[in-house]
């Protein structure tokens, strides 16, 4: 089954029941803000959000402030998740603040960038097989090496108490989201249907991350910390 959707090129991958919030600054996304306020009640306000493969997020604009020909292009990923509008804050400048959730799947077709100010596609959806027994096993076993993960890039060890998701799709997408990856590992992670399948490739992620986070025992400092200068004793 086919659709049309509005698309949201991003330089992040977002997965089915991620909580995205997005601030809304650029013309053409205050104008598809605006175009799913302004849809019937009951329609469903969605559009779809798919990472950037080449290009930029925000176009490029010269000295006269006018945006430079050609810089709005952008190559995406051919998979990406639909952003459900859940909550809109209109600014005082026109710009919005909203928050979005991950939806649903889908493979992207044909890109209209000519026909709405932003761009739209014909998208197919993608399955979610109900997972198996497999699965069960996998998720068991997700959950113990992420929370090993976590022991090791989280200072305060109070904040492993929280609950993660036994269902195992759930903790699928729970656990691409939040690891510390690549968009690269987490757009395959986004494009693998079988949930079983998912959870495999993440043990194998884990295990990676986990085993150079021992191997240098460091965390990785925050870039702003790197940015500023050390503060004298």
């Amino acid at each position: 089954m086919t659709a049309r959707l509005p698309v949201f090129p991003l330089g992040t991958v977002l997965f089915p029941g991620l909580v995205l919030p997005l601030h809304i600054f650029e013309e053409r996304y205050r104008a598809l803000v605006r175009h799913l306020v302004g849809l019937p009640e009951g329609a469903p306000r969605e559009f779809g959000v798919v990472a950037i493969r080449a290009g930029w997020e925000v176009t490029p604009k010269g000295p006269d402030g006018r945006p430079l020909p050609g810089a709005g292009d952008v190559t995406l990923h051919e998979v990406g998740c639909t952003a459900e509008l859940r909550q809109v804050t209109e600014l005082p400048d026109g710009g919005f603040d909203i928050v979005t959730v991950g939806r649903r799947r889908f493979r992207v077709g044909q890109v209209d960038r000519t026909g709405a100010p932003y761009l739209t596609a014909e998208v197919e959806w993608l399955p979610e097989p109900d997972p198996d027994e497999a699965a069960d096993l996998l998720a068991a076993r997700v959950i113990a090496v992420f929370r090993q993960y976590l022991g090791l890039i989280r200072a305060d060890p109070q904040e492993l108490s929280e609950q993660l998701p036994e269902d195992p799709t759930v903790l699928s997408h729970l656990v691409a989201a939040t690891a510390a990856l690549t968009v690269a590992d987490r757009q395959r992670l986004l494009a693998i249907d079988d949930t079983a399948a998912r959870l495999r490739a993440e043990l194998r992620l884990l295990n990676r991350e986990a085993a150079l986070l021992r191997q240098v025992r460091a965390v990785p400092v925050p870039l702003g910390e790197l940015a500023s200068p050390p503060t004298p004793n």
